[in-house]
């Protein structure tokens, strides 16, 4: 067995590479800074760093951001429709709704179509909603309509048929005829991505997987190269965004599942933690440079939804609940109309907040904690980059402090009441708008900005406790070194729950299993480790939305009827007697994989004080103004260390800062663990 697994996580600012070994049990965590314009040498830079052999490596696992990027700055590549003669507008039209958050902006006009009228062509087809065929493809008028395409300059290709996942054969039929004739076009065919109804969703989802497929097929092609110079020759996996991994090659095929793949490692790392520490509701917040991503776990298990919305998109994806925005240690402090806002814009990795002294002019979070004492000039990124104080302090003066008539401490503290502020509202959606109360859970904080700004959320919100893990800024990267194989398979069928409906569905479901277990194979995984789990969306006959249902073996309908029931009065408050839809069947295939078990520390052997580096001047939210704070180097505190606000602990990658009014304790694994007095 070799020695080695390594993950690296790509953020807007920086890449996190982690290493595992299995022989000593250490982790190392490397940073590198990111380049956007070319994410595979950011990544091999991070592995440089941490100094092992690749070739001594078995699994090396990867979250990216390139291809939410690409959907959020629409620097895809140029695609096409193909689908039924007459509907080539659907994708434009959609449902021809308004955002709810501007439903009440009477100038509100959608942003430009992605993909240009010109480039959507319709070809002579029709299969009805029973799976019939009722006009057979038209070759002549296929092969046309990719002709037209391809001569106007479109790079992908996204077909998509009414009814195809009813019977997929006209789709499977085009995506192969337009592969072999146009081998240099990349093409994305709905019946692969999803098999369920809907067809502005379905489309949409297609348009976006067709639209990345190129660039990531090149990045996942050059990253693999540069892996293979380096003698790599272990699995390659790509985490997706619903949690688990996927070998690089699947990834390529499909890589519409890998857009949200980064934050899904820091969720996986939560549960993780959350079974480790038996905590049954935990809050995940990771604070990263561009964004903050938050996720409700319960029950010791996330929620994974099948509809997200990206960039006014809808997908047809299974995906991790998060809620994201752009508030970071990047995010940039600016005056509208003398309102302090805080992102969501962001400085990003270049040029990043103006302390990094490469060509930043606008203040940012990270200069704002600068200013106020919680971060060190000389040992940020354990000494790898010296910040300018005096150029943070000169940028907030001039953008920020004498537009608001306040000083440049009160500007800074302003900074962070607005990210507070906004990150409560993040919050509040995902439990209090769902009938959760938050001060009933506990705050899992990572992420480079997340220890530090987390201690404020937890007073602001009236939550007790709070956990900072080990190595939090690459808590992101450890996550994926904890996850699983896994592959999604999902039916449209819709019919009502009765006994024999639900006996008739068992056909449907074997051959869901058979694909996921075909997938599991092709992933290498030994069919002792593959697990199969079931479950059905369903709602009250009438209704638009549903709720997933999951299904044990020996399940009669009874059994599903009364767990609909009980989640329907959980989640809104009441349940009928109405008759019950069956929808979508779904099965998820998890391949297991051997993960590192988190280690227990031996307890501190010399006094909390011997982890002491130093005193500074801070400032202390407890108490709105400028204290001395004791600072602690997080490498020397041990299991059973008790430490008393004010106070920073520093480790180079993160600052955990806790205020007058706030307490830490180091437990058995070594992860922080925050109380607020009176909370």
């Amino acid at each position: 067995m070799k020695r080695f697994r390594v993950a690296v996580d790509i953020g807007g600012t920086f890449v996190d590479a982690i290493s595992f070994d299995r022989e000593s049990g250490a982790v190392r965590l490397e940073k590198a800074s990111t380049t956007p314009s070319q994410p595979s040498l950011c990544v091999m830079e991070a592995l440089t760093k941490l100094q092992i052999d690749l070739g001594d490596c078995d699994v090396f696992v990867h979250g990216t951001t390139l291809g939410i990027n690409a959907i959020l700055e629409r620097k895809g590549a140029v695609t096409g429709i193909i689908t039924n003669d007459g509907f080539r507008d659907i994708f434009e039209i959609g449902r021809a709704d308004v955002p709810p958050s501007h439903m009440y902006d009477f100038g509100y006009q959608r942003p430009p179509a992605l993909v240009q009228r010109r480039h959507r062509v319709g070809t002579l087809c029709r299969i009805d909603a029973k799976g019939s065929v009722v006009t057979e493809l038209d070759r002549p008028a296929l092969q046309s309509a990719a002709k037209q395409l391809v001569d106007a300059g479109v790079q992908a290709i996204a077909i998509c048929f009414l009814h195809s996942y009813k019977n997929p054969k006209h789709e499977t039929e085009a995506a192969t005829f337009v592969r072999d004739n146009f081998p240099g076009v990349a093409v994305s065919a709905s019946c692969e991505i999803t098999k369920e109804y809907r067809e502005y969703e379905r489309t949409s989802t297609t348009v976006l997987d067709a639209s990345i497929r190129p660039i990531f097929y090149r990045y996942i092609d050059q990253l693999e190269s540069s892996l293979l110079e380096r003698r790599f020759g272990g699995s390659f996996l790509v985490m997706r965004s619903s949690g688990g991994a996927m070998t690089a090659s699947l990834a390529k095929e499909s890589p519409i599942f890998t857009v949200l793949s980064g934050p899904a490692g820091g969720i996986i790392g939560a549960t993780t933690i959350a079974h480790l520490l038996g905590k049954k509701r935990l809050l995940s917040l990771d604070y990263g440079g561009t964004s903050l991503d938050a996720c409700v776990i319960e029950d010791g298990e996330p929620l994974v939804i099948h509809e997200a919305t990206l960039e006014h998109f809808p997908v047809l994806i299974p995906i991790f609940d998060i809620r994201c925005i752009g508030a970071g240690g990047g995010s940039i402090a600016w005056v509208q109309e003398g309102l302090l806002q805080v992102g969501p814009k962001s400085a990003g990795a270049v040029p990043g907040p103006i302390a990094y002294g490469k060509g930043g002019t606008e203040p940012t979070t990270t200069d704002a904690a600068l200013i106020l004492g919680f971060l060190d000039p000389d040992t940020f990124l354990k000494g790898a980059l010296r910040l300018d104080v005096e150029a943070s302090r000169a940028g907030m003066e001039t953008r920020v402090a004498k537009k608001l008539g306040n000083g440049i401490i009160e500007a800074s503290a302003g900074v962070f009441d607005v990210l507070v502020a906004r990150t409560v509202g993040a919050i509040r959606e995902i439990t209090v708008e769902r009938g959760k109360d938050p001060r009933e859970f506990s705050i899992l904080a990572f992420g480079g900005a997340g220890p530090m700004i987390a201690p404020l959320l937890a007073r602001e919100m009236g939550i007790s406790e709070m956990i900072v893990p080990q190595a939090p800024a690459a808590f992101s990267a450890w996550g994926m070194l904890m996850s699983d194989l896994v592959t999604d398979f999902s039916q449209t069928d819709i019919r009502l729950l009765t006994s024999d409906n639900f006996d008739a569905l068992e056909e449907v479901f074997i051959d869901l299993n058979a694909k996921g277990q075909e997938s599991l194979t092709m992933q290498s995984v030994p069919a002792g480790s593959q697990e199969l789990h079931r479950s059905l969306e369903c709602r009250y006959l009438g209704q638009e939305h549903t709720l997933e249902i999951p299904l044990e073996p020996g399940d009669a309908m009874d059994d599903v009827r009364h767990r609909f029931d009980d989640l329907h009065q959980t989640r809104y408050g009441h349940s009928t007697s109405d008759a019950v839809q069956i929808v979508t069947l779904r099965v998820r295939a998890v391949g297991r994989m051997q993960k590192p078990a988190p280690p227990k520390l031996p307890p501190a052997s010399s006094p909390v004080s011997s982890a002491q580096s130093g005193v500074r001047q801070a400032f202390c939210f407890g108490r709105r103004r400028m204290l001395e704070f004791n600072v602690y180097r997080r490498s020397r505190v041990a299991p059973g260390h008790e430490i008393s606000g004010p106070a920073i602990i520093d480790e180079g990658t993160s600052t955990t800062v806790i205020h007058s009014d706030q307490r830490i304790a180091v437990d058995e694994y070594g992860n922080l663990i925050i109380h607020t007095e009176g909370h």
